[in-house]
């Protein structure tokens, strides 16, 4: 019997990434409030952090696997977040330049029937290009970089920047789909029984 999946999450990105590896599911969205300033390793922050999202949709649910998954950037030791301005966006992408970034996500499921809890973390590295003033000032002019993390956005136009990824893509996304995938097996959910992989699609 194939498991109801709920996902703690609006993200369009992240809705996409889950159909894409053909899983159905209900979107409720988390109240859970983020504190990227707790004393944290990026890994155990990340845990922390999508751990909260999925726990505080979970706690009003007796069955279904809850999912919640926290994504953000770090470079140099620091955790980068969205910029909101376009003089920040243009910072962060000028200390980009020509560098090396770890993008880490947290992923928590939690059975809302028996309790039982998956914490788990994927870190891709991404290599930028070097950035010249004036491909900074164009992609800044696109709006694309201000809502985002780390001022850039892989799946976008900002993809034109990036040399190289180490890693899972799907993660520096926002859905590290192989680790979900892995785990949700360790949460006894068959994701071969949902209908994409029945031919069963609209």
């Amino acid at each position: 019997m194939k498991q109801k999946i709920i996902l703690a999450s609006t993200s369009p990105r992240r809705q996409e990434l889950a159909k894409q590896m053909g899983l159905e599911f209900e979107v409720v969205p988390s109240d859970y409030a983020e504190d990227m300033t707790l004393s944290l390793s990026p890994e155990d922050l990340a845990m922390t952090l999508s751990y909260g999202k999925a726990k505080s949709v979970a706690k009003d649910r007796i069955e279904g696997i809850v999912i919640g998954i926290d994504t953000f950037i770090v470079y140099r030791g620091i955790k980068i977040g969205k910029p909101h301005t376009a003089k920040k966006a243009r910072q962060i992408l000028k200390s980009f330049s020509g560098k090396t970034i770890q993008v880490y996500s947290g992923i928590a499921f939690i059975d809302c029937s028996t309790g039982k809890e998956i914490k788990d973390y994927e870190i891709t590295e991404v290599t930028f290009k070097k950035l010249t003033e004036s491909e900074i000032t164009h992609y800044v002019i696109s709006g694309e970089p201000l809502d985002k993390g780390g001022s850039f956005a892989i799946q976008g136009l900002g993809s034109v920047f990036i040399e190289r990824v180490k890693g899972c893509y799907a993660n520096v996304v926002g859905f590290p789909i192989n680790n979900v995938y892995r785990n949700l097996k360790k949460m006894r959910v068959n994701i071969f029984e949902y209908s994409p992989w029945k031919g069963e699609c609209d």
